[in-house]
């Protein structure tokens, strides 16, 4: 008469068999901390804005200009049913968007009773960092970014300042749009 495995006897022989057979392959390496934002561009300056502080990513679109406005606002536009207000930051920090329309991208904050499109020169899409390169060393950047920004990472010698969309949607010179 032969001896009939168990089911979990079974499970025991085959996970044996699986260790014999792994005996060979390398170990696992330590998994480094990464920190991951929406990379994009002002003039000639590199930011990187936390990913729970941008809601989405959009082409310009057409937009409806306001009158009584502050020059940074550019206007309206309707984005699914909802009407998005649309800004220029390059305008707000003093600067000039320096891209083709086509290149320039919005991205869409929402943070308590603020819903905007923020323009911006160029998106370089989703950014990853290894949290060791994160400096609170700020580089030399336009003083106007100063309360927007906290810290910085540093990748192939490019530093990507962190830019908050949040703490600009909380500022009452960025709140007050009325020329």
């Amino acid at each position: 008469m032969t001896h009939r495995q168990t089911p979990y006897e079974l499970l025991v022989h085959i996970d044996a068999l699986c260790r014999g057979q792994s005996a060979g392959l390398p170990a696992q390496q330590e998994v480094a901390q990464t920190w991951s934002g929406i990379g994009f561009r002002i003039a000639d300056q590199h930011f990187v804005a936390p990913m729970n502080e941008v809601a989405e990513v959009l082409h310009e679109p057409r937009y409806t200009l306001l009158p009584g406005v502050k020059s940074w606002v550019r206007g309206v536009a309707n984005v699914r049913g909802r009407l998005l207000p649309v800004m220029d930051l390059c305008g707000f920090f003093g600067t000039e968007l320096t891209s083709a329309k086509k290149l320039r991208r919005l991205l869409v904050v929402e943070h308590r009773d603020v819903f905007a499109g923020l323009t911006v020169d160029a998106v370089f899409g989703m950014q990853h960092f290894a949290v060791d390169t994160y400096s609170a060393v700020l580089p030399d950047i336009n003083a106007a970014f100063a309360p927007f920004v906290h810290g910085v990472f540093v990748r192939d010698q490019q530093p990507w300042v962190i830019f908050s969309p949040h703490a600009l949607a909380r500022d009452d010179k960025f709140l007050d749009v009325v020329a």
